[in-house]
């Protein structure tokens, strides 16, 4: 909302009296807009038409009454930020009440007009510094997937000349320069790679990722994984294993499955980065992926290894955005907290314990399925 422009103020009372006072009030104002309502809901469905920059909220109304409307104002997540500022004559009206309902302010009649004016600029003002920061936000988001589309273009087709150029399409290739040339496609992989990551992250922050749900049996999925990051653990000489566990409450058949509902690509990708990023931070010792489910219908995914260890300032912040930690080979401090947004999504949760100097553990549950049917592998 721009200052320069009226601004929309929705009153709500049961009294025409009040209505008419808050309206000759707010009328000298040139940049106030007044909507007058009776009752709670006609000022949902005012709201719900047309949402206003600020609601002065009658609390004693018949039928819903300031504070019914105040929750059901907030529960709505179509509806922008609304500041509420809840008006009442009852000295037994609860301050608590109205703002834990949802409400911004509360002002007791009769009140005073330059204190109901300075309570409206106040509300006004949150109002503007809240859509401002929220356009900053949206238009941030914005940059940087249009960012991160355009670059994935030339990268990849950057990467494809060159290594026609490896394959000797344009001609012969000293061995310096074929060196040279596997240094550029190196880092232009893992560029591709961090604006994919960034694309994702952007898609789920803005609420924009679908999920393609299907049951899904984890230790399928982890032996997949663990297959396929082995040589870069056997390149660094580090063991990398897989171990299942089941609790007593399970059967075997049930237990070695560990089935969820998920999309599996995006869980393919938690679980690749996870494992990725323990083989990448250890240099000696080995990764264990550990499976086992617990007594509360969940399983629970570990993956431990024995790299440098994570500080306890770092293991606070590891989960936000471009979070990269003190490590020297900390990456782009996106793959954790997309990670972390996956997990939620799935109904789960991961998280970190860490000790310097002795690795880390980072546990991912989710709800398993109380009844299997076409299981995806």
């Amino acid at each position: 909302m721009n200052q320069q422009h009226d601004a929309h103020i929705l009153a709500v009372d049961d009294s025409p009296d009040n209505l008419f006072l808050l309206e000759s009030i707010l009328s000298e104002e040139i940049h106030y807009r007044l909507e007058l309502v009776e009752d709670g809901e006609a000022a949902l469905k005012a709201v719900t038409k047309s949402p206003p920059d600020l609601i002065l909220l009658d609390v004693m109304m018949p039928g819903l009454n300031g504070y019914d409307v105040t929750r059901k104002i907030r529960q709505n997540a179509a509806l922008p930020y609304i500041p509420i500022l809840l008006l009442t004559a009852h000295d037994q009206s609860s301050l608590v009440k109205g703002l834990d309902a949802g409400a911004d302010d509360f002002l007791r009649k009769p009140f005073d007009v330059d204190e109901l004016l300075a309570r409206v600029r106040s509300m006004l003002r949150l109002k503007r510094s809240i859509d401002d920061y929220r356009y900053m936000v949206q238009q941030r988001d914005d940059f940087m997937a249009r960012l991160t589309h355009d670059l994935r273009t030339p990268l990849v087709a950057t990467n494809r000349v060159l290594e026609l150029c490896l394959q000797g399409t344009f001609g012969d290739i000293a061995d310096e320069a074929q060196e040279a040339l596997d240094n550029v496609i190196t880092n232009n992989t893992n560029l591709l790679a961090m604006a994919n990551t960034l694309l994702e992250v952007y898609r789920h922050d803005a609420g924009q990722k679908q999920l393609s749900l299907s049951q899904i049996s984890l230790q399928p999925l982890c032996d997949e994984i663990v297959q396929e990051l082995a040589p870069l653990a056997n390149a660094k000489g580090l063991n990398l294993m897989l171990e299942t566990a089941g609790s007593l409450e399970q059967s075997h058949t049930e237990s070695l499955e560990y089935v969820v509902e998920g999309d599996r690509l995006e869980l393919r990708r938690l679980l690749t980065n996870l494992i990725g990023n323990a083989i990448k931070f250890t240099d000696a010792g080995h990764i264990t992926v550990r499976l086992r489910t617990l007594s509360d219908r969940k399983v629970s995914l570990e993956v431990e290894d024995t790299g440098p260890g994570i500080s306890e300032a770092d293991q606070r912040q590891i989960f936000e955005w471009f979070q990269q930690g003190e490590h020297m080979r900390a990456g782009s401090g996106l793959g954790l907290h997309l990670s972390r947004r996956i997990a939620k999504l799935h109904g789960g949760e991961l998280t970190v314990s860490s000790t310097v100097g002795q690795g880390s553990r980072f546990v991912l549950t989710l709800p398993l399925v109380r009844q299997r049917s076409a299981v995806s592998v």
